[in-house]
């Protein structure tokens, strides 16, 4: 919902809006004015959509914006202090953004993103924290976007997406969606066929998240191990044993 409630505040604002989804491969150039092959056979500069909202006094949302390296942050230092302007390597231009232009960035914490530098985070200010939404805004939220799901079909999803926040993964309201789809595409397939609803949506979560989706505390399990949070072995004897096994040479 972050990129969301930056249109929103667009909309609020009555600005235009732009949008520019931002990757590991994301260059400076990118980000201001890029160089473009033209017809004639000469080169023509094509304005970023950051430089365009800059100049029409519109909003420009970087999306997943600590997936860029420090490389392209370096280069919208100017821009989002006092100074207010990028400058252009390529077009040899110095480009100023108009009074009511604003930038927004939102941001992911993930294995894919990049730690930003401290120079950007103090300009990016201020900041908003969205948490995950709790089981009655998740229920709003399923409810406002699929109002024919059964309730029943709701409640699991509710349920397991709450379960999924307290264990930390990364299941989002979208994920509820898309479950809920599955199952409600699926139960209309046969009306008359007396399949039950919690083994529909079980195969819903397998189809959609994959099938280690269908043991949350297991797939926790796995990720916390992934991420080395798990005891580091003590011994030769830990190699080989589990650490209650009655044959463990150190128990």
């Amino acid at each position: 919902g972050k990129t969301t409630l930056g249109m929103v505040a667009a909309l609020e604002r009555k600005q235009p809006l732009y949008i520019y989804q931002c990757t590991s491969d994301t260059r400076p150039e990118d980000l201001i004015v890029t160089p473009v092959l033209a017809e004639s056979g000469k080169i023509s500069y094509h304005a970023s959509s950051l430089v365009t909202a800059m100049i029409n006094g519109g909003i420009c949302i970087l999306d997943e914006g600590n997936r860029m390296n420090e490389k392209s942050w370096a280069s919208l230092a100017p821009l989002l202090d006092h100074r207010r302007y990028v400058e252009s390597i390529i077009a040899g231009l110095r480009i100023q953004a108009h009074q009511e232009f604003r930038a927004c960035i939102t941001m992911n914490h993930d294995e894919s993103t990049f730690e930003i530098p401290d120079y950007i985070l103090s300009r990016l200010q201020p900041t908003l924290t969205l948490n995950m939404p709790n089981a009655d805004d998740e229920m709003a939220i399923l409810k406002y976007h699929l109002p024919f799901a059964e309730t029943e079909l709701l409640e699991m999803t509710v349920n397991f997406l709450q379960r999924s926040h307290q264990l930390d993964l990364d299941f989002s309201p979208r994920d509820g969606l898309h479950i809920l789809q599955y199952a409600m595409k699926r139960l209309v397939q046969d009306k008359d066929h007396p399949i039950a609803k919690d083994k529909i949506w079980q195969e819903s979560i397998q189809k959609v998240l994959g099938e280690d989706a269908l043991d949350l505390d297991e797939m926790a399990e796995k990720k916390n191990r992934a991420l080395g949070e798990t005891q580091l072995p003590q011994g030769l004897g830990d190699f080989f044993f589990d650490e209650d096994s009655p044959i463990h040479p150190d128990r």
